[in-house]
């Protein structure tokens, strides 16, 4: 068996490692366990571990023995998790490195699927069967987990040096789109080659969320240290006069850069594509952006105070914004500029996922470890899931059949 998952391998154990010298060789060597060295319960590509001789390197391979007792212990029929419904939520648990799924009409956790160290933020594919997640670190780490929705397994990780800390997520024209905090820009994973094929810096402190047009040519991130927001645009640039005279034009992306609040990291964009609104976490504003005029329109005193995320009400009429500092929920007229409601939900809020049903809003209590169901007719907490320790990432896997 590979040695890609931290349950299957123990002190005591023979496997075989590859050193870090012998990374590009992949020349194996033999020996028996002494400590575990990676906390994540997978690793795309082996469990850190340190060999009684004191040899460090990622576990390759490990006895098969260790299997046959797990199977004499679990049989395969009974440990098999339930197959995805059509329509599926997916929650990430920070600490127990984990992708829960969820079905959407019991509200039960059908399975669970080990992923990377720090994740933060994940995505489906349009089709529903794979699922991406960050790994952020901080801004420190550099891998993308890749997940089968339907085998229910990981499947090897993306690597996306050189761009660090990737954090914000999302799956736009069979692409997957992201912030890279850590390289001050956004990166862009092509799955049908397999690559990277695109990127673009922003030059911004803490490039932290991202939101990309169903066109592609948009491109909307908050910079949560900068206390801005990038709009870079797919632009045809015409030839400049000292040009060839056959010189065509060419894209290019621009960036403009709206001054926020500081502290904005969570936003949405209306459905209508016309506004953006952020909340500030430092001084609990929130900032409208006219996306047509790119720039700044209004600014709400929303005491809003370590806001974490916003999200609009799929018909756009309300707006729900989180808070990791107060724990509450507050929710606002999107029209009128006014607070409706505030709800204490917890000691504190953080990812939103709206049901696009327009019925039911799903916020993640990451400090009191459950996920609350919120009523979108009442605006009152009807349920609570339980996915894990610090739940945070939220996101829809429909899949097409």
């Amino acid at each position: 068996m590979n040695g890609q998952y931290r349950k299957d391998i123990h002190p005591g154990q023979e496997v075989a490692i590859i050193l870090k010298k012998d990374q590009r060789n992949g020349k194996l060597t033999y020996g028996i366990v002494k400590d575990l060295l990676t906390s994540a319960a997978f690793h795309s590509r082996g469990i850190k571990v340190r060999l009684q001789d004191g040899q460090v390197g990622r576990v390759a391979e490990a006895l098969l023995l260790i299997f046959f007792l797990l199977a004499s212990i679990c049989p395969v029929t009974e440990c098999h998790a339930q197959s995805a419904p059509h329509r599926s939520l997916l929650a990430l648990s920070k600490t127990d490195h984990m992708l829960a799924i969820v079905d959407p009409l019991t509200l039960k956790v059908i399975a669970r699927i080990p992923v990377g160290e720090d994740p933060h933020e994940v995505i489906a594919s349009a089709d529903g069967r794979i699922a991406y997640v960050t790994n952020y670190g901080g801004g420190s780490l550099h891998e993308l987990n890749v997940v089968d929705l339907v085998a229910q397994k990981p499947l090897p990780g993306i690597d996306t040096r050189p761009l660090f800390g990737p954090h914000g997520l999302t799956f736009v024209n069979g692409k997957a789109w992201f912030s890279a905090e850590g390289s001050k820009a956004v990166g862009r994973y092509d799955p049908a080659t397999g690559k990277l094929d695109w990127s673009m810096g922003t030059g911004q402190n803490r490039t932290h969320m991202i939101y990309v047009t169903a066109d592609g040519k948009r491109v909307y991130t908050t910079n949560v240290a900068s206390g801005t927001v990038s709009i870079l645009v797919d632009t045809l640039i015409q030839p400049g006069k000292m040009a060839p005279p056959n010189a065509k034009p060419h894209e290019d992306w621009t960036q403009t850069i709206v001054p926020v609040g500081r502290g904005s990291e969570g936003f949405d964009v209306s459905p209508d594509g016309s506004q953006l609104w952020t909340a500030a976490s430092e001084d609990g504003t929130i900032s409208i952006v006219d996306l047509q005029a790119k720039k700044l329109a209004t600014k709400i005193d929303a005491k809003v105070f370590g806001a974490n995320r916003l999200k609009f009400t799929p018909d756009g009429k309300l707006v729900f914004i989180s808070s990791l500092g107060s724990g509450e929920l507050t929710i606002y007229d999107a029209a009128s500029y006014k607070e409706i409601k505030r709800l204490k939900i917890g000691h504190g809020a953080a990812g939103i996922l709206m049901d696009t049903d327009g019925s039911r809003a799903f916020v993640a209590c990451s400090a009191d470890n459950y996920i609350v169901v919120v009523d979108l007719k009442t605006l009152e907490v009807t349920s609570r899931i339980d996915v894990g320790g610090v739940p945070d990432g939220l996101a829809w896997a429909v899949r097409q059949e």
